[in-house]
């Protein structure tokens, strides 16, 4: 019997999740990198008052480089295994893309869901619109995920993976970034959420964008 694309999604992503739960390479990495950076900062900045401004920039720098760190390792831990060649045979590029996606959105929100509470202990905030804060970094989430689960992709067969990764992704993520950061700044100052609907239109245009130009972009990828 044919698999739908739904089937073959699910099935990418199973397989993701399962070797992750043996190796546990992607968030061993993410949460070592954020863990280490955010205890960093709070010894380097404790005797200092800090503003909205500096919470929200510190709280996103650390995120996208901890995404930097783990993300690019869907793809190429397929090349090191030798089960590029397999996955090609068993899944369209449609459903291979996103089930790449879901695993890397999934670890982005193991991410969030451990990086605000360490975030609120070692930086605490005083007071923040909590709600315009997870929709901030949902939408930023499915930004990231998007964006670079298609550079990975495309970086996966090179022979400077990790470098590569990072030089031909920190440009493409910077409108993320900025969104990101303005309406966590927002967030943090308890500001309500129709007074962050810029950067939350930024952020949903993004995600689309970036979620419709890789799924029209993946099949040409994968297949070269």
């Amino acid at each position: 019997m044919k698999l739908s694309w739904l089937d073959t999604t699910l099935a990418v992503l199973v397989k993701d999740l399962r070797t992750e739960a043996r190796a546990r390479s992607a968030v061993g990495s993410v949460l070592l990198f954020s863990v280490v950076t955010l205890t960093a900062v709070s010894y380097s900045l404790g005797g200092f008052a800090i503003d909205a401004d500096i919470q929200a920039s510190m709280l996103w720098i650390v995120l996208l480089f901890a995404a930097l760190a783990g993300l690019s390792r869907g793809f190429v831990s397929e090349t090191e295994s030798g089960t590029v060649l397999a996955l090609r045979l068993a899944a369209p590029p449609t459903s291979v893309y996103l089930g790449k996606f879901l695993f890397n959105l999934f670890l982005l929100g193991v991410l969030d869901l451990i990086l605000i509470p360490l975030f609120q202990i070692l930086l605490p905030v005083a007071s923040a619109n909590w709600g315009l804060l997870m929709i901030g970094l949902v939408l930023g989430s499915i930004g990231l995920a998007a964006s670079t689960t298609l550079i990975a992709a495309i970086v996966a067969q090179a022979g400077v993976k990790g470098t590569l990764f990072t030089v031909l992704a920190f440009p493409v993520l910077v409108p993320v970034l900025v969104a990101g950061i303005g309406a966590t700044r927002k967030a943090f100052a308890s500001e309500p959420v129709a007074a962050a609907m810029p950067e939350i239109q930024l952020l949903v245009s993004y995600a689309g964008v970036m979620l419709a130009a890789s799924l029209l972009l993946f099949d040409h990828v994968w297949k070269d």
